[in-house]
């Protein structure tokens, strides 16, 4: 399995936030900080906080936050709302035009590596994945 970027950046701005909390955080702030583009951050920020995993204030002083504390934010969940329905691969989109589709044996066993991969994050919280704390904080203490 691999990440897309979208995926990747949204990890990104919730490790930032889970080591800042429980500092508001501007999007500009942390686009700049990875080198990033703020247009399109700001279009994964807007989804981590339709999908509840953050808060925005805006105005002077806004910025983002966390809506949840650190422990209760799941990596698996996240990854699993971001994606949303995107298919491992095309044959499980419903609409395959995989030749060897009727009789394929490769369907089951990518269906279980994926439930693995996420099996596998669903162990992990934000707390998990933001240690050591002191190293995370001095790389993402941008202004």
């Amino acid at each position: 399995m691999q990440l897309d970027k979208f995926t990747d950046y949204a990890l990104r701005i919730l490790m930032t936030l889970a080591v800042r909390a429980p500092d508001r955080i501007p999007t500009s702030a942390i686009a700049a900080g990875f080198g990033l583009s703020e247009h399109h951050l700001s279009k994964v920020a807007t989804e981590l906080v339709r999908c509840g995993f953050v808060t925005s204030e805006r105005g002077r002083g806004g910025g983002l936050t966390l809506a949840r504390p650190a422990d209760q934010i799941n990596v698996g969940n996240v990854v699993r709302a971001l994606r949303g329905d995107t298919p491992v691969a095309e044959c499980f989109a419903g609409s395959s035009t995989c030749l060897v589709f009727p009789a394929c044996g490769l369907r089951g066993p990518l269906a279980e590596a994926q439930e693995a991969f996420f099996a596998s994050l669903d162990r992990y919280s934000l707390v998990d994945v933001t240690q050591p704390r002191p190293a995370l904080a001095a790389i993402l203490a941008f202004k």
